[in-house]
């Protein structure tokens, strides 16, 4: 017996399965912590090797050069490397939790990490936390597998590791905990709640030792929330719902042009490559994650502190043309996002979505100070609140938008104008958006796991979890007394007609033929193409559970047939069966 089976084993004689969960939650806190400062370690030291001599008032020509080195570099590891696709991080995570019961492959607890991090380091317009959340997401898959958890089980431990990944990045485990209920519909029950919160604190304290106690982002809220500024809070949020639509069409357009040369990789890069390039190079605001420059805006106090925002730019030196290099980036930057994905390189949209509503909130609150439309408003207090409404836009996420900002302030005197912005952004994005980023992909496919728990069990239920492939076929011309032979090895009502291919050409049903069966002399008058009948409808591998179950209403069929791409026959689906796989899943997802 190995040493596995000997711990599988003694916790199964020792512990039960909330208590293994618990200890399992905790451990993969602790890695995805590690995986988490691994990467943004990596990425620090690859931007400092390569722009640390950078001068701050003069264009550089590098600028050109190092992006496309990095998504060449990402292509070819992942390529040659990885040999599988690691793109659309947290896309890929909704994708397993709905179709492949949150199994993600052991190469997803290192691959994000080290593509992500050549990309990002050589100045990729792109984020790490998509990266990570996939990395702590596939560590919990895999300790489960590891220990052979059920499925629920390792549900919730894909659920930890995005949690506990959001935690450790920003030091915030309550953000972490709503990200995963809100973006991921993990479902929050009293069994679910505490692994998930023990692994965010955990990946939240070990992160707090790796990194001395630093933050990504030191700011210090500029007074107190006053009534008078509401309406400003107002309109800032459906600004933010403006940009996050802006952000979501422009990427999609995008994506499709990128898709369309996908099995061109060398044009693919090229033309990457070119794009990202040459935006970085006019705005090097976009140069990787793009924090920095938030930080400037964060700190600012006079136009000098902010003109630092144009620094490596052909605008450094000319504050006059601020609000101009804002707009500019915002515009860009989902641009220069896209290309590096398209290009080749691997990272995420959070950052991103973050980084355009910092922009966003900077620039709706000077052209609100400038031209003084109403009370004076903080700028640095309005790049945190567009950063939530953004994020809450692109994501669909007010929640997470809102207590992943209050956590990064440190405290939650920015609540109440937090929560208008959001709510505004999200009610704003919905008009035009039904999903957001993340599942608008899967959505299309009707994959995509919801906080609805009946359409939630038939996205999980598939077609091949349920048919019934057993059944005694006939051929079209054989006579009715070997038909009734037929019908007494059947164990069903129905028998399908086939031809010697296997295509499906009718079927015979027992209630229709109770008046001849019995009539021995008639059993060599009548073969089975005429007592045939068409089938109420046939079904295809691939159709959603939910068209099936609206099949089985309308027909009112007890069992209908499955057919592949060709029309052969693969099975059979019974309504009973179906029904009762269906009303056990609800039961076992209703259960605390």
């Amino acid at each position: 017996m190995s040493l596995l089976e000997q711990m599988i084993e003694w916790r199964e004689q020792h512990l039960t399965d909330k208590q293994f969960t618990l200890i399992l939650s905790f451990f993969v806190g602790f890695f995805a912590a590690i995986a988490a400062f691994v990467l943004h370690w990596i990425i620090s030291q690859i931007q400092y090797m390569l722009t640390a001599g950078f001068d701050i008032d003069n264009l550089n020509w590098l600028y050109l050069v190092y992006p496309v080195i990095g998504i060449f570099l990402t292509s070819l590891f992942v390529r040659y490397v990885v040999k599988d696709n690691i793109s659309h991080g947290i896309t890929r995570i909704l994708y397993a939790i709905s179709s492949k019961r949150s199994r993600l492959k052991g190469h997803n607890c290192w691959s994000s990490v080290i593509a992500s991090a050549i990309t990002i380091g050589f100045g990729g317009s792109v984020g790490a936390e998509a990266p990570i959340v996939l990395t702590g997401s596939a560590i919990g898959s895999n300790l489960g597998k590891l220990f052979r958890t059920d499925n629920r089980t390792l549900m919730l431990l894909v659920g930890c590791g995005a949690a506990a990944a959001i935690a450790g990045v920003f030091k915030a485990p309550i953000a972490g905990l709503v990200f995963t209920l809100e973006v991921l519909m993990i479902d929050l029950t009293m069994a679910s709640l505490l692994p998930i919160l023990i692994s965010g604190v955990t990946a939240t304290c070990f992160t707090y030792i790796f990194s001395n106690g630093n933050s990504l982002f030191d700011f210090h809220l500029d007074g107190v929330w006053t009534i008078d500024r509401v309406p400003a809070y107002i309109l800032l949020g459906v600004f933010a719902g403006l940009i996050s639509l802006y952000f979501i069409r422009t990427m999609t357009a995008c994506e499709g042009i990128f898709g369309k040369l996908k099995e061109r990789p060398l044009a693919k890069l090229a033309l990457g490559g070119i794009i990202l390039s040459s935006l970085i190079f006019f705005f090097p605001s976009l140069y990787g994650e793009g924090y920095s420059s938030i930080n400037v805006l964060l700190h600012g106090k006079t136009e000098a502190d902010w003109d630092m925002v144009l620094s490596n730019s052909m605008f450094y030196g000319h504050g006059n043309m601020l609000i101009l290099y804002i707009v500019m980036v915002m515009l860009t930057k989902v641009v220069a996002t896209s290309a590096t994905n398209g290009g080749g390189g691997c990272g995420g949209t959070f950052a991103p979505s973050l980084f355009m509503g910092a922009f966003g909130g900077f620039l709706f609150a000077r052209i609100w100070n400038i031209y003084q439309i109403g009370v004076y408003v903080p700028e640095k207090n309005f790049v945190m609140l567009g950063m939530a409404g953004v994020m809450a836009g692109v994501m669909h996420a007010p929640l997470t938008g809102i207590f992943l900002i209050a956590e990064i302030t440190g405290g939650y005197r920015l609540f109440i104008p937090l929560m208008i912005v959001a709510i505004c952004s999200y009610l704003t994005i919905m008009i035009f958006e039904p999903h957001g980023i993340y599942g608008m992909r899967l959505a299309r496919e009707g994959k995509l796991i919801t906080h609805h728990t009946d359409r939630a069990v038939l996205t999980l239920m598939s077609i091949d979890s349920v048919i019934e492939r057993k059944y005694t076929s006939v051929k079209p011309d054989m006579e009715l007394g070997s038909l009734v032979h037929a019908i007494s090895r059947s164990h069903t009502n129905v028998l399908p007609v086939l031809d010697n291919g296997g295509m499906l050409l009718g079927e015979i049903d027992l209630s229709k033929l109770r008046h001849i069966v019995f009539r021995t002399e008639l059993y060599h008058h009548f073969k089975v193409r005429q007592l045939m009948s068409q089938p109420p409808c046939t079904l295809g591998v691939n159709d959603p559970m939910e068209d099936v179950m609206k099949m089985f209403d309308k027909t009112n069929a007890e069992m209908l047939p499955v057919v592949d791409m060709e029309g052969k026959l693969v099975g059979y689906l019974t309504r009973t069966h179906v029904y009762g796989v269906y009303r056990k899943m609800v039961a076992d997802m209703s259960e605390e």
